[in-house]
């Protein structure tokens, strides 16, 4: 009989694993003495192994140009677990990850890197006496992912075991390309290397509580699913702000600008989910079939150097949370003559069944009034056959609010009676809040993306076509802006909701922006 005093405190050190889809795994990060390692991936395996998700047969590797001594390197990602987790140090789970922990240095282009590289994790299966899973974390700048997707493929490591379960993965980063063309690139080097079942391009957004929930919000209640159409939905808006600014990284992001930063990945990602068809099951390959179906089915926007479908601004010196803020042009790294917007809006038309005539309005920037990111759903107004005499009824149009950032949750705008002896009404609100129902200690992104990727559930990421469907949409905005220059690029005051262009956007259609937050 077992003492129970002598089994170990926690399950993850007992090389079981909660999670049985997991298998041995090696994780190679390559950019692993970057910003995004330290920050968010480190964090979440080590967050994993807390909740005992890992698999029992776990090996981390480092990869970067710059050389590290491996006790070095895992003395940096001990000091990212206590500066960046969203839970304490436990230094017994730690120490299990911890002591097969490895740093790998070598160049990018470097094939005799990538063949060390993959003698070293030979000699871990060798070690454990059998095949592991080798899942290959591509954190890098977007200029040498083809140099690491090639070495993969030269070194054999990204033929690994295909054919069965263990099959090497390759998890990418955004950006994945900066217009159609250099997308469909990337996806034939990617595809002449790797089967698209080992590709997870991965948008961060997807991992967030509340864009997961949307699916459940629409097909597990019978209450909304039957209102989400034409018929019942006046608009859609969506919304992706942030009260900071550039930061430190102006070099970097005037090369991008707001519509490919936000608008491209995240946003549209949000588009899609909001407005694709009932999946015929929740198996990976039908959900992200039905995105496909919706992002195909938006119209070619109206570009047009003032007026059309498209705004873009960028933010002069303002007042932020109750601090004055520089403009744009005065951040460090900016070019006198930059074009680059750090605000865009589109109005959308999907041309299908479901949809026809209810546009969808986007937006997303840099120093608005405040950091926000949700999806309303706005309802048709009733008949004004009841409530529509004089002042004392105000009756709002019913909203749906999914609040993914931040303060995530859910709220319903409707009408009720004020309590008195006549009648009046007035709009009120009914709120799901998730910390307050689930405690607000919830899994980060990358936590349920890392999972996903371990177990080979590409849900959550995007395939391939996927990407290019959202490109072809966007790529003609870029050209248009890039002959347009100056022209056209609109201002908004640090501070404010962007600018009053984009008004323009929803009256032509008898709209107006909803305060978001």
């Amino acid at each position: 009989m077992t003492n129970e005093i002598d089994e170990p405190r926690h399950p993850f050190l007992n090389g079981l694993s909660k999670h049985r889809g997991a298998p041995p795994t090696v994780v190679v990060i390559f950019g692993a003495s970057g910003d995004l390692t330290a920050r968010k991936l480190v964090p979440a395996i080590f967050n994993l192994g807390l909740d005992n998700l890992l698999p029992g047969e776990f090996h981390l590797i480092g990869y970067g140009r710059k050389p590290i001594a491996d006790a070095v390197f895992r003395e940096i990602m001990d000091e990212a677990i206590g500066e960046h987790s969203r839970r304490p140090l436990n230094k017994e789970v730690w120490d299990r990850v911890r002591q097969n922990m490895t740093y790998h240095s070598g160049g990018y282009d470097d094939a005799e890197a990538f063949a060390s590289l993959a003698e070293k994790i030979d000699q871990i299966e060798a070690g454990l006496g059998r095949d592991v899973q080798r899942l290959f974390y591509v954190s890098t700048p977007p200029s040498v992912f083809e140099p690491i997707i090639n070495n993969l493929g030269r070194s054999g490591m990204a033929k690994a075991h295909v054919g069965t379960k263990l099959a090497s993965k390759v998890i990418i980063e955004k950006p994945f390309g900066r217009d159609l063309g250099s997308a469909r690139a990337l996806n034939a080097a990617i595809n002449e290397v790797f089967e698209e079942p080992q590709v997870y391009r991965i948008d961060h957004y997807l991992g967030k509580e509340t864009v997961q929930d949307l699916l459940v919000q629409r097909f597990g209640n019978s209450i909304f699913e039957p209102l989400w159409n034409r018929e019942h939905v006046d608009c859609v808006q969506i919304t992706v702000a942030e009260s900071l600014g550039v930061g430190t990284r102006g070099g970097y992001y005037d090369t991008s600008g707001a519509l490919r930063d936000m608008i491209q990945n995240h946003t549209m990602q949000l588009v899609a989910l909001t407005a694709m068809e009932p999946p015929v099951s929740l198996d990976p390959e039908a959900i992200r079939d039905e995105k496909v179906k919706v992002l195909k089915a938006i119209q070619p926007l109206e570009l047009k150097t003032d007026g059309g479908d498209v705004v873009r601004g960028r933010y002069t010196g303002g007042v932020v949370d109750g601090a004055p803020v520089e403009s744009y042009m005065e951040a460090e790294g900016i070019p006198a003559d930059s074009t680059t917007e750090t605000y865009a809006a589109l109005r959308l038309s999907i041309n299908n069944w479901r949809w026809q005539g209810v546009p969808f309005y986007i937006r997303s920037g840099k120093r608005m009034a405040r950091r926000a990111s949700e999806i309303a759903i706005q309802f048709k107004r009733p008949p004004g056959i009841l409530f529509s005499e004089g002042d004392k009824f105000d009756v709002a149009q019913n909203t749906m609010v999914i609040r993914i950032q931040p303060d995530e949750g859910v709220t319903l705008v409707m009408n009720s009676k004020i309590p008195g002896l006549e009648t009046r009404t007035q709009p009120v609100k009914m709120h799901f809040r998730y910390a307050t129902t689930f405690g607000s200690n919830t899994p980060e992104a990358y936590e349920r993306l890392i999972l996903d990727a371990m177990i080979g559930d590409s849900t959550l990421f995007i395939r391939g076509d996927e990407t290019e469907a959202s490109w072809k949409l966007i790529t003609p905005i870029l050209e248009h802006w890039q002959a347009c220059g100056q022209n056209g690029l609109a201002e908004y005051a640090a501070g404010s909701w962007g600018p009053s262009a984009s008004v323009r956007l929803l009256s032509e259609k008898g709209h107006q922006w909803r305060r978001s937050g």
